[in-house]
């Protein structure tokens, strides 16, 4: 069944209908530099594959059914490396930290495990493994915490990214994105900063790929689209079924591959 897409703020109907009891698809497996990755989609990479910087909180039903949106979408070969191990991820009952202790733990927290510029690093070694392995196009998105480790990976010298997207991104500063050697989708909530929003999209829009960009505001809380999502609040799951309906029409044009 072909849907019409009437609006460019319509989400796209044809996505599996999303649950707030799901049950993730993929299964998990070591990747040159991690002992456990989450992978879903073809077994192996193919035109498209894709990583997943999950949030803070690691892996979550949500970010995954998210994951295997894509991956059955635009029949990507998906994987979510566990960037935080050998580390525990940042407990969802302790967010936002309530006392000075907890908001120390998280700024440690920001400083070790989830430092952002460790991140990057093996992103990179990840996206290079997958090329060696055969994919043609590797894209990378991020939520919270992954959505700045994406944009520095984007705009590190010779990166083998080829188009990122930053959801809800924390840490959000136009001046990580001057650098930005690759396409972004960039879907801010209205937790973060608009000022730098206004002024990342006014950075790529000059860039020579600036046709392949996106970009779309999320009247919603940050967090929406990954481990915090309630998909039992109406409005929560029609934002995250538009927000992966976005992320499926920028893969696909920045990749050039068709989306059934």
């Amino acid at each position: 069944m072909s849907t019409t897409i009437h609006n460019d703020n319509a989400a796209c109907c044809s996505i599996p209908p999303v649950r707030s009891d799901y049950t993730p698809k993929g299964s998990y497996k070591s990747y040159p530099g991690f002992t456990k990755v989450y992978v879903t989609g073809p077994t192996t990479p193919g035109n498209v594959a894709l990583i997943c910087v999950y949030d803070i909180f690691g892996f979550k039903p949500q970010t995954q059914q998210g994951a295997d949106i894509l991956a059955d979408q635009l029949n990507a070969h998906v994987v979510m490396p566990d960037f935080f191990e050998p580390d525990a991820p940042w407990p969802a009952d302790k967010f936002p930290p309530k006392t000075d202790e907890e908001k120390a733990k998280l700024q440690a927290f920001f400083g070790g495990a989830a430092n952002p510029q460790n991140a990057v690093s093996k992103l990179l070694n990840v996206a290079k493994a997958l090329k060696a392995d055969g994919a043609k196009f590797v894209g990378a998105f991020g939520f919270c915490w992954g959505g700045k480790v994406t944009i520095l990976a984007g705009s590190a010298e010779s990166t083998p990214l080829d188009a990122i997207s930053a959801t809800h991104p924390a840490m959000l500063s136009s001046a990580d994105a001057t650098e930005l050697k690759v396409p972004l989708g960039l879907y801010p909530s209205q937790d973060e900063p608009q000022e730098e929003y206004k002024k990342i999209v006014e950075i790529v829009s000059k860039k020579p790929w600036a046709a392949k960009n996106d970009h779309k505001f999320y009247d919603t809380f940050h967090g929406f689209a990954a481990a915090r999502a309630n998909l039992d609040d109406p409005k929560n799951k029609a934002d995250f079924e538009d927000l992966y309906a976005t992320l499926i029409k920028f893969y696909g044009n920045a990749s050039g591959t068709h989306t059934h």
